[in-house]
């Protein structure tokens, strides 16, 4: 995916694109851990959003996100504060979290119980542990309706798109959890042989020989996958 720019709106890596294509328009977002508010200033100066709440625990990247969405008037509101806690439930529909490890993504998606309905829209772009997000979101009721693989600084990410649906899914397929949408991208061989060294390295600390075999099983299926 390549960078996304329309006029006057700031330019935006293939990270931060393709969470801004799940964006649905003409609702209210939260950009939850906004740093540099390129993203926020995005949503709104494309009116793709009618308003944005750039939100983050830092006063530092508030600061700078501040002066970035500083033209957009009120189209753009900046909250101080930690995860969900700086919005009222409704507030906002789309929900970015971008930025941060897959369990602090959890934590904060846990300590806002209003999440768990269908009407807000999900775009999570998960820093590490793909694996174990996409199993907490089957495990909480949610259904990932899209994933997008793209290369960032050097750097492969899964942005995901998910929403509640209440339909739990208690042990979710291991090889799903691994790989998730992404067969058929074109960064779908890169990414499963990535995948595959990090379950190489978590199979060297299991003894359990039952979850051991499992392992080795599915290790051995995704280099199959990739000659």
């Amino acid at each position: 995916m390549t960078t996304l720019r329309t006029s006057n709106s700031p330019a935006l890596d293939a990270r931060l694109s393709a969470a801004a294509a799940y964006v649905r328009p003409g609702h209210a977002a939260a950009d939850i851990g906004c740093d540099h508010g390129k993203l926020s200033a995005y949503l709104a100066s494309t009116g793709r959003c009618p308003v944005v709440y750039a939100c983050d625990l830092r006063p530092g990247p508030l600061q700078k996100a501040r002066a970035a969405c500083a033209p957009l008037g009120e189209r753009v509101q900046l909250r101080l504060g930690s995860g969900l806690s700086v919005l009222r439930p409704g507030e906002a529909d789309d929900i970015i979290i971008a930025g941060m490890g897959a369990e602090t993504i959890m934590e904060i998606l846990d300590a806002a119980p209003w999440v768990f309905d269908a009407r807000y829209n999900l775009v999570l772009v998960p820093a590490t542990k793909h694996t174990l997000l996409r199993r907490w979101l089957a495990q909480r009721g949610f259904a990932l309706q899209a994933e997008t693989l793209c290369r960032a600084a050097g750097r492969l990410y899964a942005v995901m798109n998910a929403r509640y649906t209440g339909e739990t899914t208690p042990e979710p397929e291991l090889r799903w959890c691994v790989t998730g949408l992404t067969d058929g991208q074109p960064e779908a061989a890169a990414y499963r042989a990535a995948q595959c060294v990090k379950l190489e390295k978590y199979r060297r600390g299991v003894t359990d020989p039952a979850q051991a075999a499992r392992l080795d099983a599915l290790i051995r299926t995704l280099k199959e996958e990739g000659n």
